[in-house]
């Protein structure tokens, strides 16, 4: 009869949903993706940096991969439901991200000129809404270090996303035009064509959001967790 139960709870505990898939997958496609704007492959190492722009958005998503495995072997159904609602909010946060970069890749070719307080404050509320998750975390009464974990969960959906919109804006955003400045047709030639000069930027932005964004998620979750705890009387 114990056994029976304990069968039932363990089942129970392992049927909670805790965006662990989804996240995989993201970084799998973002994998494909970048595999097919880096294409040829032979020619990555004639990008700047002896190739590090192009090889190390790759292995920062292979550790997206492997952190989303570790993270997602916990047992614990609060710890798995914190988990589950952190991965909707880093897919809100994900949205947010991806509108930075559309208003980003605007503002590059000319079409608008978009307020910097518009881009600041895509930022902002995507920090916000990680420092949340730890926050959801904490008043479910998970430990201040779970908190934080939830938070960076939260950031590594967001950031799988953004990481798409990134490498992928080339295919709806034509290439920034021939400038009539003198020192960008010089920056042209060194970097190749206009289309390798938004090839190198979307890159970096990507990357940035890849390295970036977890460290974010780490000082947002940890202050909204210590905010989130309960008060002793």
């Amino acid at each position: 009869m114990a056994d029976a139960k304990a069968k039932e709870k363990n089942i129970g505990t392992t049927s909670q949903p805790i965006f662990r898939t989804p996240l995989v997958l993201f970084a799998i496609l973002d994998l494909a993706l970048l595999g097919t704007r880096l294409w040829p492959w032979q020619n990555v190492l004639s990008l700047p940096d002896n190739g590090a722009t192009g090889i190390d958005p790759a292995v920062s998503l292979a550790a997206y991969i492997g952190l989303a495995l570790l993270i997602g072997r916990t047992r614990t159904p609060t710890a798995r439901k914190s988990l589950f609602t952190s991965g909707l909010l880093g897919v809100v946060g994900g949205l947010l991200l991806s509108g930075y970069v559309f208003v980003s890749g605007q503002a590059e070719t000319g079409d608008v000129t978009p307020s910097q307080y518009m881009q600041i404050g895509l930022l902002m509320a995507t920090a916000v809404l990680w420092g949340l998750a730890g926050l959801r975390a904490s008043r479910a009464k998970e430990s201040f270090g779970w908190s934080v974990v939830c938070a960076t969960w939260s950031a590594l959906v967001s950031c799988t996303i953004a990481f798409a919109a990134a490498v992928g804006q080339v295919y709806v955003i034509a290439a920034p035009s021939e400038s009539s400045d003198p020192w960008k047709q010089y920056e042209g030639l060194a970097l190749g064509s206009a289309a390798t000069q938004s090839l190198v930027h979307s890159l970096n932005t990507a990357t940035g959001f890849l390295l970036i964004g977890p460290l974010v998620a780490l000082l947002t979750g940890a202050l909204f967790a210590y905010l989130g705890r309960p008060r002793s009387s």
